[in-house]
């Protein structure tokens, strides 16, 4: 142990951890309790130390002050719980040494959330960190923390918004959670903005109870509310619901409706059998690639012509729809239609929500879900380069 004593600062000794477990060298209880001992001599130095310099400074300016004993502050590290003697004086604490842990490291809080965001109750929490920490932390202590994570929530729901959005997308996507009488399922309503420089950010989500026009209409005025009034809108693009369209209208009337392409085709081809649907995929992305709005209404009736006898259902589906397709047809170039045809991001970011789920089958219950759908779409926006409120930076 005569290493140990030659480390003088907290940032090389966490170094030097992480790099005995990056070589596969485990912590024995011994060696927990020779670290903790460790890094206790090297805080409680360090605020001696600024106690010292506190009061050669003020004996510099000939100020009055003296040393006003210490207090007890409890630090919650990877080598277990640290009990700390923090000095003062009658003017001024060292607490400063150890502020930046509040109380327990930054890095602990961090797992902590993440146990939360993965839907563990308090005191599976404290069970799962026990053996990474070296002591069972308290219910009380988790719920704590976990305050911290759904203020954030909240304060994400409620903040003002940006009316900068070229393109609103909606989609409306269905998640389980668990109740008192078994699982549900409801759907959780999302508006994801293209902003004008082309990165794509989740505005917002709700979570709802049917994907009513009601529910749409509840979520969408709450957007314009905020700041989102659609006056750089030219477009919305949808996916097809009655509900979302009817309520549309009501928040933003006037606003041009894009269909969702992915969607159209799906409901396409549900109505033509098996065999034929490659070719009449096909088809479809010949519409969807034209060149022009010109070569797109041909193309379409080139299908009209092929189809209508084999598949009337197919074909009134895609032509009753067939203007709010071509919408996107105002940008001239296929790479920014691409961009606003479809709502695919939403859905892509759903199953980022689903991957991280899977392990839990079903959602704990509504806090859960509101979690982990916050942390994950905050991380989506981060990797966009768009700033948050708040992001849970743990590797969950």
């Amino acid at each position: 142990m005569s290493q140990t004593a030659t480390i003088k600062s907290l940032a090389r000794a966490f170094r030097m951890m992480k790099a005995m477990q990056s070589d596969g060298i485990e912590w024995g209880d011994d060696y927990r309790h020779a670290g903790a001992a460790a890094l206790k001599d090297v805080l409680e130095g360090q605020m001696a130390n600024r106690i010292d310099r506190h009061l050669d400074e003020m004996a510099a300016r000939a100020a009055a002050d003296r040393r006003n004993g210490s207090y007890r502050r409890w630090l919650m590290t990877e080598l277990g719980e640290i009990e700390l003697r923090v000095p003062r004086t009658r003017t001024y604490g060292a607490l400063e040494v150890v502020r930046a842990y509040a109380r327990r490291a930054a890095h602990i809080d961090r797992m902590i959330l993440a146990c939360f965001v993965l839907g563990l109750s308090t005191r599976k929490v404290a069970v799962a960190l026990a053996p990474i920490l070296g002591r069972r932390i308290s219910a009380g202590t988790v719920s704590q923390v976990a305050k911290t994570l759904d203020a954030a929530v909240e304060a994400f729901h409620r903040r003002p918004l940006n009316d900068i959005y070229p393109t609103l997308m909606l989609d409306g996507v269905v998640l389980s959670r668990k109740t008192g009488a078994g699982a549900i399922k409801r759907p959780v309503l999302v508006a994801l903005g293209l902003r004008p420089d082309g990165k794509k950010e989740i505005i917002d989500y709700r979570l709802a109870t049917a994907e009513s026009a009601a529910q749409w209409e509840l979520f969408l005025t709450d957007l314009w509310r905020r700041g989102l009034e659609g006056k750089a809108l030219e477009m919305i693009c949808v996916d097809g619901g009655a509900g979302l369209l009817a309520a549309l209208p009501i928040v933003y009337p006037a606003i041009p409706v894009q269909r969702c392409w992915a969607h159209k085709i799906r409901n396409v081809l549900d109505k033509v059998k098996v065999a034929d649907r490659d070719a009449v995929k096909a088809a479809l992305h010949k519409i969807m690639n034209a060149d022009t709005r010109p070569k797109a209404r041909s193309a379409a009736r080139r299908f009209a012509d092929r189809w209508q006898a084999i598949y009337p259902k197919a074909v009134a589906c895609l032509r009753n729809d067939l203007d709010e397709l071509l919408t996107c047809f105002r940008y001239k170039t296929l790479k920014r239609r691409k961009a606003v045809r479809t709502t695919n991001a939403i859905e892509r970011r759903f199953r980022e929500v689903r991957r991280r789920t899977r392990p839990m089958g079903v959602f704990q219950d509504r806090t859960s879900m509101d979690r982990i759908l916050f942390a994950v779409f905050t991380y989506e926006n981060s990797n966009q380069g768009v700033p948050t409120i708040f992001s849970l930076t743990q590797t969950f």
